[in-house]
């Protein structure tokens, strides 16, 4: 069993955008990335503190907007107004999820396509669907493909499962692996809480991406031996053994799926540095659209 350290692949894609920072720099531009969080969640802040010292690490623009809960929806309406009319950022993220009053899509929506970083808005998830260069994928799933990638994972021909359809990772993640070239050319399932027999569905899988948002609801029995397995999970569940009484885990449980894998990933060092490695990347590739 291989274990694909998304930590280090995370550091060496770190480096590849440090590069094209500088290069930037010595033509005269700086990548600037905002973002904007509403309200008080601290998974969610931690989130944004994480993002603005990797921006800082990388030599990047940064700026932060921590709004109250309160803030209306015409008030951040202006701020996205504000940030798409700034020369100085190239990528905007709206931390999700904003407050019940805030209507998110039209947030989303009011992105300009060009700085639109996370690539949920329409114009890019079109773009994704049509195989377009120019789209910004989202995130994660395009950290998902290059943890595939640098495991050396062969998707051309293999039978890929997605658990899950979220427009955040499950349909961009189909919609990447059936993409011709390489991290392409899978044939894709995608299953969810509704699929007849979804242990078998599972089984099938020569690569199985786990997105459901169910801490370690993939056992043994959903996957078949020799199997690669993506676990994009992060769920905080109780741990009376441990000094903060919680702990990360996946979607995955890991300790009874790792033996029947050829590769898999871990949970927390997986997933998660890639999103942000891939958010940086995305930065830089807006600044570089933008500037040229």
């Amino acid at each position: 069993m291989k274990l694909i350290d998304g930590k280090a692949i995370a550091q060496k894609i770190q480096l590849e955008t440090l590069a094209s920072v500088e290069l930037l720099k010595s033509q005269g531009h700086v990548p600037g990335l905002a973002v904007v969080l509403i309200g008080e969640d601290p998974a969610s802040r931690a989130y944004v503190r994480s993002k603005d010292r990797m921006c800082q690490e990388l030599g990047m623009h940064s700026e932060k907007f921590e709004l109250p809960a309160t803030t209306s929806q015409a008030d951040l309406l202006a701020l996205v107004a504000r940030l798409n009319a700034n020369p100085a950022i190239h990528g905007i993220l709206v931390q999700s999820p904003p407050p019940p009053h805030i209507d998110e899509r039209a947030i989303v929506e009011a992105i300009d396509p060009r700085k639109d970083v996370d690539g949920f808005h329409p114009v890019n998830v079109a773009k994704v669907a049509l195989g377009d260069p120019d789209a910004f994928v989202p995130c994660t799933p395009l950290g998902c493909q290059r943890l595939l990638l640098e495991a050396g994972v062969e998707t051309a021909g293999a039978h890929a499962v997605v658990l899950g359809r979220s427009m955040i990772v499950g349909k961009p993640m189909a919609l990447l692996l059936m993409q011709k070239g390489p991290g392409g050319d899978a044939t894709v399932t995608v299953a969810h809480s509704r699929t007849r027999d979804l242990p078998g569905v599972c089984r099938s899988a020569d690569i199985l991406i786990a997105a459901i948002g169910r801490p370690e609801f993939v056992t043994a029995d959903f996957v078949r031996e020799g199997a690669v397995v993506i676990d994009v999970g992060i769920n905080r569940v109780a741990d009376p053994g441990s000094p903060k009484g919680s702990k990360l885990v996946g979607d995955v449980a890991f300790a009874e799926v790792a033996p029947k894998c050829r590769a898999i990933t871990p949970v927390p060092g997986g997933v998660g540095p890639m999103t942000i490695a891939m958010l940086m990347h995305n930065t830089v590739l807006a600044c570089q659209r933008l500037t040229r």
